[in-house]
């Protein structure tokens, strides 16, 4: 009986892997929707930015003022956009 019963619960474990299975690839998947939405929120929070920049650029004059790290000379670098100022 006792080799029975062993089969039984052989049987039943394999009856229950399936859904187990089922389960944990559910919930990768589930896991997965997330991180995409998360990584779709963060690249429109970029793509806003991108564009508020690009906005000024054309709009402004934008002076960046960079120092060398290797000799520490000053760069100055203009950026000037061909929209024309609004009044």
């Amino acid at each position: 009986m006792g080799s029975i019963i062993i089969l039984e619960d052989d049987a039943l474990a394999e009856e229950n892997e399936p859904v187990e299975v089922a389960e944990e690839q559910a919930l990768d998947i589930q896991h997965i929707k997330t991180r995409l939405d998360m990584l779709d929120q963060r690249l429109d929070s970029i793509d806003s930015i991108v564009t508020a920049v690009a906005e000024r650029v054309m709009s402004q004059l934008v002076t960046l003022n960079i120092t060398c790290p290797h000799c520490g000379k000053d760069v100055e670098i203009a950026i000037v956009g061909s929209q024309k100022l609004r009044r």
